[in-house]
Parts: C-alpha cells; sequence; structure tokens
C-alpha cells in the first residue's frame, strides 16, 4: 500500500489480508463485494479494493453493511462516493461518522441518511 493510499484510506484492508483473516479464497472477497456484501474503495486508477475495518466485527461482515450498500447502489453511489459519506464528519463540528454509526448498530439511520 502506498503512503497516499494510507493517507486516503487509512482503515482499509487488502483484499488477500482480509481473505486470510476470514479464511476464504481472494475470490469469495471478490465475489462478497459485488454482491454487496462488503464495501470496498479503490484509488482511481488502480485495480486492487481495499475493504475498511470498520464493516467487519470478529471478522465478519457487520450486520448492516449489505443494507447499506444496497441503499447507496439505490441511490446511485458509486463505491468511492459511499466511502466518503460514511467517512465524513457528521455536523458543523465534526465528531461521529455515518460509519461510526453502522458500527453502533444504527443501520436504519445511515441508509435513511443514504437515502436522504
Amino acid at each position: 500500500m502506498t503512503s497516499a493510499t494510507k493517507r486516503r484510506y487509512p482503515e482499509a484492508l487488502s483484499a488477500s489480508w482480509l481473505a486470510a483473516r476470514l479464511g476464504v479464497e481472494p475470490a469469495r472477497i471478490e465475489a462478497m463485494r459485488r454482491a454487496g456484501e462488503l464495501i470496498a474503495v479503490r484509488e482511481p486508477g488502480s485495480t486492487e479494493w481495499r475493504y475498511p475495518a470498520w464493516q467487519l466485527v470478529d471478522g465478519r461482515p457487520r450486520h448492516g453493511v449489505a443494507r447499506v450498500v444496497a441503499a447507496a447502489r439505490a441511490a446511485g453511489l458509486d463505491e468511492t462516493a459511499l466511502y466518503e459519506r460514511l467517512t465524513a464528519p457528521l455536523g458543523l463540528r465534526g465528531g461521529s461518522r455515518l460509519a461510526d454509526l453502522l458500527v453502533a448498530g444504527r443501520v436504519d439511520e445511515v441508509v435513511a441518511a443514504l437515502r436522504a
């Protein structure tokens, strides 16, 4: 991972790391991304998908990730736009993010915000 990628996606894991963590083949990770079971993002011009660590709990996709991806796709958001919406500070003073709400189990609020 380049230093620019670390700065842009500091919480993101490579597909190979995630595959090893989940005990599956890297092709399964790609299939899960395409099916909307995982959130992924990549640098412009790169072919490597990166997977935010906050979408995982106990080495598995967090409850609600698939709903969040489905809501984003329905709203016309691509992977980069979804990542940016999830990681942007909420409110004028920063603080929590939609990703933090997802981690807290507040999936309905995340989905509503993506649909708005």
